[in-house]
């Protein structure tokens, strides 16, 4: 691990409750029951959650890679010091659909996804469908795995917020300024006439009106897992 990286993730776990982590260090996550009484393997489905804003977390869609966000939330605990949310996207299906998830662990259940870029170099046909993935400097191509977040900045997409890769496949997050951000082309209007969103350079690129609520709602030292 770089200088640079080591010190970008000390200083989010320096800054964030240590309440979320067990003594000696474990990470509770795989072991904490989720509401209504299950494990990780299994996701509850609240009555109450409609009610409280969002949908459960099976209505969502996003159930598949729950147990998979929650595996690394566990693998990663020393990082991901901020557990009671946790940003998942799923590269498996196409741009035109809202595929970025945020999910409230403490409540079982999941915001209303989001449109999300993916990489240019993901998709070298602009066919819409993320179909290769690369670390590498350069590439425009998104990378999977588990990314922590870190502080908001403003760069030349305004608001942002930065991240940071925790696994092999995307460690370099940092040095190639892999965000999240805002983009024009993350729009329903061109699902519309084009059937697709725009490409990225690798940045998770959402609708200019809803960053603030991204955000706000993923904030610092906490997870977004990405999996195709």
């Amino acid at each position: 691990m770089d200088i640079k990286r080591r010190q970008f993730l000390g200083a989010i776990a320096g800054t964030t409750a240590a309440a979320f982590v067990l003594p000696h260090g474990r990470a509770h996550a795989q072991e904490a029951e989720l509401p209504g009484g299950t494990f990780w393997g299994t996701v509850p489905v609240p009555d109450a959650a409609a009610a409280e804003g969002g949908a459960s977390i099976a209505a969502s869609g996003v159930l598949p890679l729950v147990p998979r966000a929650l595996a690394a939330l566990d693998r990663h605990g020393a990082w991901i010091t901020a557990r009671d949310r946790i940003g998942i996207v799923d590269f498996s299906v196409p741009s035109k659909e809202a595929r970025f998830h945020i999910v409230d662990l403490a409540g079982g259940t999941a915001s209303a996804p989001h449109l999300v870029a993916h990489g240019k170099g993901s998709d070298p046909a602009n066919r819409g469908w993320a179909e290769h993935f690369s670390n590498r400097v350069g590439s425009d191509a998104s990378s999977c795995g588990s990314f922590v977040t870190g502080e908001v900045y403003y760069g030349r997409h305004g608001r942002s917020r930065r991240l940071i890769g925790l696994d092999p496949e995307n460690d370099r997050a940092l040095e190639r300024g892999i965000v999240i951000h805002a983009a024009s082309y993350v729009d329903p209007a061109l699902v519309a006439v084009q059937g697709r969103i725009g490409r990225s350079q690798g940045c998770f690129a959402v609708n200019p009106r809803v960053i603030s609520e991204v955000l706000e709602t993923l904030g610092p030292g906490r997870l977004l897992f990405a999996a195709s």
